[in-house]
Order: C-alpha cells, then structure tokens, then sequence
C-alpha cells in the first residue's frame, strides 16, 4: 500500500466531511490544517438548531450554482469550518484550508481575514472570476488543486 502525501490525505479527509452535507443541491467539505494538523471542519448546510435543507425548504434547487445565491439557507463548508475553529478558540492564522470545492467571492474574502495562507480544492468553481481571484493573488494567498 502506498502512502498518501499530506495534500491527498487531508483532501481525502475532506470529501469525508462533505458526506455530513444537508444540502440538497451540493455537499461541500472544508478542513483547516495547521501545522500537518487538522484543527476544525466544516460542511454546508443550515445553520444550527434549524431544520435541514430540503425539497421544500430549498429556494434555489431548480437554479444555477451562481444564480440568486443570496436564496441559500445553508452555511458554507468553509464558513462552518472558521466558525467551528472560533468556537473551539483556535486561530486560523496561517492554516490551510483543504475543500472539496474552490471557495466562492463571499468565502474568499472571509478566508482572506481569517489568515489562511493556502486553498487546496479538489473542484474548480468559478474560476474565471477576475475579481475573486486577483484578491487572492493580493493578499497572498496560495493556491492549488488535487486530484484524489
């Protein structure tokens, strides 16, 4: 058996988080890792004490991923995963963050101050965002994708 390298074993980790996913539409994993460990994760879904996404619930299961995102319910992977880290009373200064998916505008500039150094995604997600990326590029932010 062949060892996995650190990217692929905390990405693997977080397409396991995204099974914990109550959306409807997408499930999305987000981990923070610092120092080789993981110090919080994070799915999409409703906030908590609020009933899951469903059918009926869901405003946005007929519409494109970036048509009327302000509709969503849910909480992002990387949202909850920042959130989770706070809760806990964990800096995310200079933490990497490893997600089933390429972060969107609204979590990018969280990512940014929150001080994560580096994004390793698995899927891209409108990535021909100019706006969105030149942030990244801005602030310093690494990015890189895996295939697991």
């Amino acid at each position: 058996m062949v060892r996995d390298d650190a990217p692929t074993y905390f990405s693997k980790i977080a397409a396991l988080v995204a099974t914990r996913s109550t959306c409807i539409k997408q499930h999305v994993g987000a981990i923070l890792v610092k120092d080789k460990h993981i110090i919080s994760t994070g799915y999409n879904g409703a906030p908590q004490n609020v009933s899951h996404c469903s059918e009926e619930t869901c405003l946005r299961q007929t519409l494109g991923s970036l048509e009327k995102s302000y509709l969503c319910r849910g909480v992002h992977a990387e949202q909850n995963a920042i959130i989770q880290a706070a809760l806990h009373g964990t800096s995310t200064q200079g933490t990497v963050l490893y997600t089933t998916h390429f972060p969107c505008m609204a979590c990018v500039k969280i990512l940014i101050n929150a001080g994560i150094q580096e994004i390793v995604y698995q899927r891209e997600y409108d990535m021909d965002n100019d706006t969105k990326m030149g942030l990244l590029r801005e602030a310093g932010v690494k990015i890189r994708k895996v295939v697991i």
